[in-house]
């Protein structure tokens, strides 16, 4: 019913990595029954296969958990606010 995803970003200049920043989230999923999923698969369509996991968590797919921690970002697949902040502190972006 757990399970955890981890999003990893690294930046590097000159090929040396100047900042690197893994991000995890663990996910729970809600007990649901075969008839939900069917109804979940049928109005996500063939868009669902292309989201890790197999769910879209910015859309439909939020109803299968229980409970979620972590970052959205993370979850979707890049762990933007770490990333900005790396970006912010070598350069990349404005203070």
């Amino acid at each position: 019913r757990a399970h955890h995803l981890h999003s990893a970003v690294v930046l590097a200049r000159a090929g040396a990595v100047l900042w690197r920043h893994v991000g995890s989230a663990e996910l729970v999923m809600r007990d649901f029954s075969d008839t939900f999923l069917e109804h979940y698969l049928d109005r996500s369509g063939e868009t669902v296969c292309a989201s890790v996991g197999a769910y879209q968590i910015e859309g439909l797919g939020v109803q299968l958990f229980e409970r979620i921690s972590g970052d959205i970002f993370t979850i979707q697949g890049l762990p933007l606010l770490p990333l900005l902040d790396g970006l912010r502190r070598h350069g990349g972006l404005a203070r």
